[in-house]
Order: C-alpha cells, then sequence, then structure tokens
C-alpha cells in the first residue's frame, strides 16, 4: 500500500538512517574540482544535471534560472582571456603574505573542463508573479545559487566535478555569451570529471583558510 501511495506522489519517500549517512557523505565529498581530465562526460549526464538543477526551490515558483551551455571554441576562449584579466587584477590586490599563495593557485579549469556552463537568472521573468520578491528582490539571484548547488551535489553522486569560476566580469561574460540585458549572471561552471578525489577542500590543504566550526557561526537570539 505504502508504494502505491509513493508512486501517486501521496507519501514520502521512506528517508531510512542509511540514506541520510549517504548524504551526509554525498555533502562531505562535494568539491570545488579545478583539475579535470579531457574526457567528454557520457551522452545524456549534462542534461540530467540539468533536469535536477530545474528541481531546485525558486522564490514563487519563479524558475528564473538560465543555463548558456558553451560550446563555441571563440566564446571559451574569450572566457578564458576574461578570467585571465580579472585573475591578474585579483593578485595585484592581495595582501603581501598571501599573494605568493594567490598566485600558485589554480582557480579555474576553463583549459580542461570539458563541459562549460553559464548560469543566469532572469530578473524579468514574469513567471512566479513577483511572489516573494517586494521586500527581498534578490531573492531571484537566490534562487539561481540553489540551482547550481542542486546541480553540484547532483554531479557530485555520479562522480562528476564541478567548479564554479566566479573571477569574471559579469558585463563582459554577458557580452561574449550574448545574452539579454535582463539575464544577471551567477557563475560560472566548468564541469567534467576530477582528475584527483580528495574529502578535503583544495584552498584547506593548500593552508588558504581553515574550515570553521558550525559552533563558531550560530547565532541564538
Amino acid at each position: 500500500m505504502r508504494a502505491e501511495l509513493q508512486r501517486s506522489g501521496n507519501i514520502a519517500p521512506d528517508f531510512d538512517p542509511s540514506f541520510r549517512a549517504k548524504l551526509h557523505e554525498l555533502f562531505r565529498w562535494r568539491r570545488d574540482v579545478r583539475h579535470f581530465r579531457r574526457s567528454p562526460l557520457p551522452s545524456g549526464a549534462l542534461q540530467r544535471l540539468l533536469d535536477a538543477a530545474c528541481l531546485a526551490p525558486s522564490v514563487g515558483l519563479s524558475q528564473p534560472w538560465r543555463f548558456v551551455i558553451v560550446d563555441d571554441d571563440v566564446r571559451r576562449v574569450a572566457i578564458r582571456e576574461c578570467f585571465e584579466a580579472c585573475n591578474a587584477q585579483a593578485l595585484r590586490e592581495q595582501k603581501a603574505e598571501k599573494a605568493g599563495l594567490y598566485a600558485s593557485l589554480k582557480l579555474a579549469g576553463l583549459v580542461d573542463a570539458p563541459t562549460q556552463v553559464a548560469v543566469f537568472t532572469d530578473r524579468a521573468t514574469t513567471h512566479g508573479h513577483g511572489l516573494g520578491r517586494h521586500t527581498m528582490p534578490e531573492m531571484i539571484e537566490y534562487s539561481g545559487v540553489i540551482a547550481i548547488h542542486t546541480l553540484w551535489l547532483a554531479a557530485r553522486a555520479e562522480g562528476i566535478g564541478v567548479g564554479w569560476v566566479s573571477i569574471l566580469d559579469p558585463s563582459r561574460v554577458a557580452s561574449i555569451l550574448d545574452t539579454p540585458p535582463a539575464w544577471k549572471l551567477i557563475g560560472y561552471l566548468c564541469i567534467g570529471y576530477p582528475e584527483e578525489e580528495c574529502e578535503t577542500p583544495e584552498l584547506e590543504r593548500r593552508g588558504w583558510e581553515e574550515r570553521r566550526s558550525p559552533s563558531a557561526i550560530i547565532v541564538r537570539r
């Protein structure tokens, strides 16, 4: 009876302790990948990830995410040049004690990642009828962020890595990809199989920053 109700959508699945443990393991192993193998994703894999991303919650059910799959070599080169210019500026602005380490970090997988997707949100969408955006209009962008995280977890579950490149000029990226003026860049994703697997984030391994304890960032009132 329960199985029939689950199939009809009238009862939630039974997420048992074993499933919850695996889910927590998935959270722990989600990594921001910068080192990719150049082998392409299997047929249908990217579509599965985008389908999963579209299951994310969104303010007012607006579903404002827009995914631009970047296959064109000329546009990819332009994106890399944009990154290199922004990264050089960021290096110049680093404090002396961090500049050397910053220069040694690989902060993008734009050369090797076989799949690249730019994620935008459409701020002009009428879908959702503006619900939930009057006092916090930025919720439209937050919805795009949740879609990216949903895609990220779905990718990790398939052994696929994702790298979120944020060292980019959003207006330049929009121009390169010829997107509508109302679309706002949320993230540029490099997607592919990682060269290596590690439970600890690379920035933590390299000494850039330490992971904070949850107790240090939880406040009660």
